[in-house]
């Protein structure tokens, strides 16, 4: 059983998707992306031991909000609303949601209990950044809603699976695209950029929830180079790199990851935590 709640926020009105049963885990969507646009087979098998509260981020998937600008720690001050319902939760963040994810650990270490973060950076000038090309690919919007679900598409995944992607998920990912506000990609692309230039490298060692790192191999968005920055900055940390996977490898091995998701959050959380 699915349901969608609402939750009012500072200027903001945050719609979320929840659905499973057991430990709730918050699920934080990348740029652009909505709580709609998971893989069904990887949500669907995280579903399967965790209830799981899938946020839309203010102005995007029918959260609404005033138009103003906002930071990555601004979307984490929404997110930590919404966990407040919850008393505590683990959070997962893919892309952009893992910079928030990591502004929640940070700033409401209280409210977590672990932290999985899938194909992100640390931000500030020591994560490593995609080429001009691919981050300009990434944030601009020109053409038909066909012609950029496959530019996307050929960035999210290496080239060699990237057309079958977008032979099965062109069209669905196209709709998606249509129905994004440019504004509102260029106030998340803003956000991004303003974490490149702060970020949070230099307080990850005070993270001490467990954490769980995950990135493909060819990720050509966020260079997998950052799962290593990630792990050695923060104590106690897990990395797992997966072969041949892109930035959105979990839709290329969505049982795999998810089953690996799936036993972190079921270990005792004792036995992880950094000493």
């Amino acid at each position: 059983m699915e349901s969608i709640p609402k939750v009012a926020v500072d200027g903001a009105q945050l719609v979320y998707r929840r659905i499973g049963k057991g430990r709730p885990l918050v699920v934080l969507n990348g740029f652009g992306a909505t709580s709609a646009d998971w893989d069904p087979t990887f949500i669907d098998r995280l579903a399967s031991s965790n209830e799981l509260i899938l946020l839309n981020n203010r102005g995007i998937g029918g959260s609404t909000d005033d138009g103003q600008r906002f930071d990555i720690a601004k979307l984490a001050d929404d997110t930590a609303h919404v966990i407040e319902s919850l008393g505590i939760a683990s959070v997962m963040g893919w892309s952009m949601g893992g910079f928030i994810a990591q502004a929640v650990a940070l700033n409401y270490a209280d409210r977590v209990d672990k932290l999985v973060l899938l194909s992100t950076d640390p931000g500030g000038i020591e994560a490593d950044l995609a080429s001009p090309n691919v981050w300009s690919e990434l944030i601009d919007t020109p053409g038909t809603p066909n012609e950029q679900a496959r530019r996307l598409l050929f960035l999210l995944f290496p080239n060699d699976v990237a057309e079958s992607f977008y032979q099965q998920f062109g069209d669905i990912v196209a709709a998606a695209r249509a129905q994004l506000s440019v504004e509102l990609l260029k106030r998340q692309g803003a956000a991004m950029d303003a974490w490149h230039r702060n970020g949070v490298t230099s307080r990850l060692r005070e993270i001490r929830v467990p954490v769980l790192i995950a990135t493909g191999t060819e990720d050509i968005v966020i260079p997998p180079s950052n799962g290593l920055k990630l792990v050695n900055a923060i104590p106690g940390a897990w990395l797992a790199q997966v072969p041949h996977g892109g930035h959105a490898f979990m839709a290329q091995y969505p049982r795999e990851l998810a089953d690996l998701i799936n036993t972190f959050l079921a270990v005792d959380g004792s036995a992880l935590r950094p000493a």
